[in-house]
């Protein structure tokens, strides 16, 4: 056998070695077979006829009709406060006091000079008698009874003086005494004991018990119609975000009383208040007030879960019942509702419109209906009279938990 034979026979099982280990390694590197995407679940809405009413909420609170701060009327060192924040206190209570040491320094001044006007009209009236002897005997001239009289007057417009200046002494150093005017709630405290004040420097704010308004900020668009519904009783609702008793989240009347005629500097904002009548409220609970608008025809009301944004436009996910596929479509958008939003333009009646999960969507993918796992639920089933089919007419939001399950749904 001749060597070049002999060194192919040797070559040719390597080279089959080396051939399947080539098309193993190339097996290996091939990609894996695309799994089908899954069919995701949406929660479905049908669009029906009606009309809806836009309204507006603003967050509100409940505060006093009469809010005042007490202050001093004098100046002088705060030794003590007797008020706390929050406290409730009686018209005549002793709020705070400050040093009354040179307010009875002047009140005794002012009683010693009283005492010495006295003296003088007391010895100018002596004075005055014994002249008024002695021209009676021809030992004086009238003239001289003349001047003791007018110094009769002196003293005695003296002694007027005096005695109003005492009591006006007398009055300051009762000025050392905080006392509450009127029943009330202490709202803020101003002042610290150590400090000096002077007169009219405020200490305390208190709340006047009485009537209580509901007060919210409404932005410049909506005070003139806001203004149009003053003094009309039960023209917006006022909902206590909490309270005691079974009806403490139930809807108020409210009137309207008064609207800011200029806007708050840093929030350009008008303040607004409402009196909520002799409702049970309490001085500084949070409320919703809800204004209601005008009723318009062809507004379709929908959860702000089936909005979204894409190009710059708000669309919602239609479904194709035939194909039970998915597409994007445009919308023109009224207004927005607490949690719902008012389309005005854009929707069909009898289109399904996917309320939940719309952020894992993609045109033309496919989906099926999701299912309620509560039984005798149904979605996109028309509504009794007064709610209107698909939430045309005032329907109730998605709850935060179903809103949930429908997204966590169409995210498998």
């Amino acid at each position: 056998m001749n060597p070049t034979s002999i060194r192919s026979s040797a070559w040719m099982p390597w080279a089959s070695v080396s051939a399947l280990l080539l098309a193993a390694g190339l097996a290996g590197c091939s990609r894996p077979q695309a799994q089908p995407e899954p069919v995701r679940a949406v929660r479905l809405l049908t669009v029906g006829q009606g009309s809806a009413a836009a309204s507006q909420e603003f967050a509100a609170e409940v505060k006093a009709r009469t809010e005042s701060r007490l202050s001093f009327r004098v100046g002088g060192k705060l030794l003590e406060r007797r008020a706390e924040l929050g406290d409730s206190v009686k018209a005549g209570q002793l709020l705070a006091r400050i040093d009354p040491t040179d307010l009875q320094l002047g009140q005794e001044a002012a009683q010693a000079a009283l005492r010495a006007a006295q003296a003088n009209l007391d010895q100018v009236a002596a004075d005055l008698k014994r002249a008024r002897e002695l021209f009676a005997q021809n030992f004086v001239g009238a003239a001289e009874v003349e001047r003791r009289d007018t110094a009769v007057k002196a003293a005695q417009a003296q002694l007027e003086q005096a005695r109003a200046q005492a009591g006006v002494q007398g009055n300051q150093a009762q000025y050392a005494r905080l006392l509450a005017d009127v029943s009330g709630v202490v709202t803020a405290v101003e002042a610290e004991p150590g400090a000096v004040l002077g007169a009219g420097t405020p200490v305390l704010r208190l709340a006047h018990d009485g009537p209580r308004d509901v007060v919210f900020s409404i932005p410049e668009d909506r005070v003139a119609p806001l203004r149009a519904l003053r003094g009309k009783p039960g023209a917006i609702q006022v909902t206590l975000w909490s309270g005691s008793g079974a009806g403490a989240a139930a809807p108020l009347p409210a009137t309207l009383r008064e609207v800011a005629a200029a806007a708050d500097p840093s929030t350009r904002t008008f303040l607004a208040k409402a009196d909520v009548g002799r409702a049970e409220v309490r001085l500084g609970q949070t409320a919703t007030v809800r204004v209601a608008g005008a009723s318009r025809e062809g507004v379709v009301r929908l959860p702000l879960s089936a909005l979204t944004e894409q190009g710059g436009r708000s669309v919602v996910w239609l479904l194709d019942p035939q194909e039970m596929t998915v597409r994007p479509h445009p919308v023109q958008v009224a207004g927005a509702d607490g949690r719902q939003v008012l389309v005005s333009g854009g929707l069909a009646v009898g289109a399904e419109v996917v309320t939940a999960g719309v952020h894992a969507l993609a045109p033309g993918q496919k989906v099926k209906r999701y299912q309620e796992p509560r039984s005798g639920s149904t979605l996109g089933a028309p509504m009794g009279e007064g709610e209107a089919a698909a939430a045309t007419a005032p329907a109730a939001a998605p709850s935060a938990t179903s809103a949930t399950a429908a997204t966590s749904a169409a995210s498998r």
